[in-house]
């Protein structure tokens, strides 16, 4: 699992996966998100703008993070 550091006491969900490389573009962010292919904290999240936070875990099919 990497490590992502955020400034910021959140970042949206699809910023994130641009950020994380875990998406080459904001509408491939988005398509991933529509599509359930994205886990916040091992569930399925559909909501673009979700606020993720420090301590939470985001997985794709190729990639697991853990924001800081």
């Amino acid at each position: 699992m990497e490590k992502i550091k955020i400034k910021e006491d959140f970042i949206k969900l699809d910023s994130l996966l641009k950020f994380a490389d875990m998406a080459s573009t904001g509408g491939h962010a988005k398509i991933m998100i529509q599509n359930g292919e994205v886990l916040v904290n091992g569930e399925v999240c559909t909501q673009r703008g979700k606020k993720i936070k420090k301590g939470d875990t985001v997985k794709t099919e190729e990639k697991e993070i853990i924001v800081e």
